[in-house]
């Protein structure tokens, strides 16, 4: 089996492409298991995010494969193949296995080496292991890029940095309220407003509590969570039937609900602005972190309202979205290192058939000469019991250094030579090393497939 990556990211799509073909719960987990059950794929994960949507699935044929995935995506999605398929990209095997790599580490978000991505990764694989469509090829890939991402995080600036969208976006929002470029406390003597209680929500209320805003305000359609996060840092909470009223006491309202439709539309933010008490030298800013989007885009053409929302963050010279080329580097020797190790440990993984194979067939030629020893000498069972040992040690013992040596090479550029000569130099015989390598392939998702049992799948 191969792996295959089908996505679409903010490089190549628009962000209203993207809003779409963006899945969520139920939706998601049904686009997963079509996705696995399809033909030419053994095993799938679905990675989604506010900046990307990818499949990565463990395929036998790569053109089957890819034209399903994409009739899928396109089915789930309602956005037609026609006008999807100019926005997505395709990696198949080593190229595949790279580019998780990069998208573990952060080289590939629109904030390089934002924090939150291993986390949606982490979510991703544990979902697909939940719902039974996590391959072994896939769990393996999948720890690896957590690894090169953790050691990205621990070993160099691009993870020292720890930007994300929030901290990119707030540092956006404090430059257009103030003019200039945001201090420590760049939110000071500021009414913040945020709409919406999740993940992201936490990692803005956080933000904005040490960017020193005067007053902090947590609007969700659910009131306890608003009132658990708004508690978290001294802020209050707010029912979103009180929208109007609250956006014209901000200075700064951020939205990440996750909501399908727009949460905040022009016709709301112009009641806000006539509701305003007194007018303000600054203007009010609405920046929009959802995917799809919060806040119509109309709101932005609105006087005394500046709205900033991806494409925005994306466009914006000043965003500090791009580190160093020598952080870069560095993040990509990771890469190279940890992908190295991987496929080394492939490697000699896979010379484990034919040295199972050659140690069974020594045990069988072992076992012919015992049984016409038998015939042939009237031993005592003690005496016969010593000649066993005695020939089985001297087997094992002739065997362990080539095998050991084996695996090692194996590990090695052009390993797989050595293994050709192993089989070719004992005479074994080709269907008994893949009987083993199948059994090994079957004992590999019996836990899984005993889970999917227990389950009632």
């Amino acid at each position: 089996m191969s792996v295959l990556v089908v996505g679409l990211s903010h490089k190549g799509a628009p962000l209203a492409t993207l809003e779409r073909v963006a899945l969520t719960g139920d939706a998601l987990d049904k686009l997963l298991h079509d996705v696995a059950r399809a033909d030419d794929v053994a095993g799938a994960l679905v990675l989604s995010t506010c900046n990307r949507v990818e499949i990565y699935a463990e395929v036998g044929k790569f053109h089957g494969a890819v034209a399903a995935i994409c009739e899928l995506l396109s089915r789930h999605s309602q956005v037609p193949l026609a006008e999807l398929t100019p926005c997505l990209y395709v990696h198949y095997e080593d190229r595949a296995v790279q580019h998780l790599l990069a998208v573990a580490c952060g080289l590939d978000s629109m904030v390089i080496g934002e924090s939150q991505i291993l986390g949606q990764l982490r979510q991703a694989l544990h979902a697909a292991r939940q719902q039974g469509t996590l391959g072994r090829t896939l769990s393996d890939l999948g720890m690896l890029a957590l690894r090169a991402g953790k050691r990205t995080r621990a070993e160099t600036q691009v993870g020292a940095a720890g930007a994300s969208l929030v901290s990119v976006g707030l540092q956006a929002a404090a430059r257009q309220l103030s003019g200039g470029p945001p201090e420590a406390e760049m939110l000071a003597g500021r009414r913040v407003l945020v709409v919406g209680a999740g993940s992201m929500s936490g990692l803005t209320v956080a933000s904005v509590a040490r960017a020193g805003a005067a007053t902090l305000t947590v609007a969700s359609r659910t009131r306890h969570r608003a009132e658990r996060l708004a508690a978290s840092a001294g802020g209050q909470a707010a029912d979103m039937s009180d929208l109007v009223d609250l956006i014209a006491a901000a200075d700064l309202v951020v939205t990440c609900t996750g909501a399908s439709g727009h949460v905040i539309s022009a016709d709301t933010v112009e009641a806000a602005l006539n509701r305003r008490t007194q007018p303000r030298r600054a203007p009010l800013v609405l920046l929009d972190l959802a995917m799809p989007r919060d806040v119509d885009p109309d709101v932005g053409s609105i006087d005394g309202v500046v709205l900033t929302d991806l494409d925005a963050l994306a466009a914006d010279d000043q965003a500090g979205l791009r580190p160093g080329d020598a952080e870069v580097a560095e993040v990509r020797r990771i890469m190279a290192d940890e992908l190295a190790a991987h496929l080394s440990a492939n490697r000699a993984a896979a010379v484990t058939p034919t040295v199972v194979a050659l140690r069974a067939k020594a045990a069988g030629v072992v076992d012919a000469e015992l049984a016409r020893l038998a015939g042939r000498l009237d031993l005592d069972p003690v005496a016969m019991a010593e000649v066993q040992k005695s020939m089985r040690r001297v087997t094992d013992k002739l065997l362990h250094d080539p095998t050991v040596r084996v695996k090692e090479l194996a590990g090695s550029p052009g390993g797989d030579t050595y293994e050709d000569a192993l089989r070719v130099l004992f005479d074994l015989d080709p269907a008994t090393v893949q009987a083993v390598a199948q059994a090994d392939a079957d004992l590999a998702g019996w836990p899984q497939s005993m889970a999917n049992r227990e389950d009632g799948r």
